[in-house]
């Protein structure tokens, strides 16, 4: 009686470590959807351009962010969609990288200095080798340009 209980006491014991370990790799599976459990730090991103397209009824935004050391430059193209006319603004500034969080300060518009910076707070994640910038405040997503035009 005894053996058996120690068999039944074993065999439990093995089948709950195994259900914890499909568990576990789950919820990191899961987390790294999400970009939280993600060590990227090793990650090049110099000289990396990331696009973010916001399609609207009266017209489409192309968003460019690019990436040279601890300079960037922001972006911002708007096609009217009745027109057929483009317009841009181009805005320059610097960016900090703290393990996987990027801080983007762009504090001039074409060389001069604007009062209010744009600024963004993103998140850098790789779903399917392709790395994104999850955009902290808005979750708008930012693509390597590079890994989408591989994809095509």
């Amino acid at each position: 009686m005894r053996k058996i209980l120690i068999g039944v006491l074993f065999f439990g014991t093995l089948g709950l470590k195994a259900q914890y370990g499909t568990l576990n790799e789950i919820l990191n599976r899961l987390e790294e959807r999400k970009g939280i459990n993600q060590h990227l730090e090793n990650v090049n991103i110099d000289n990396k351009k990331f696009v973010f397209i916001k399609d609207a009824e009266d017209h489409t935004e192309r968003d460019f962010i690019i990436i040279k050391g601890k300079e960037a430059t922001y972006v911002e193209v708007f096609d009217d969609k009745a027109t057929g006319e483009s317009s841009s603004n181009v805005f320059t500034g610097d960016i900090i990288r703290k393990k996987n969080i990027l801080s983007l300060r762009a504090d001039k518009l074409e060389n001069k200095k604007v009062p209010m910076p744009v600024t963004k707070t993103l998140l850098l994640t790789r779903q399917d080798n392709i790395l994104y910038l999850i955009d902290v405040n808005t979750k708008a997503r930012w693509i390597d340009e590079a890994s989408y035009s591989q994809n095509k």
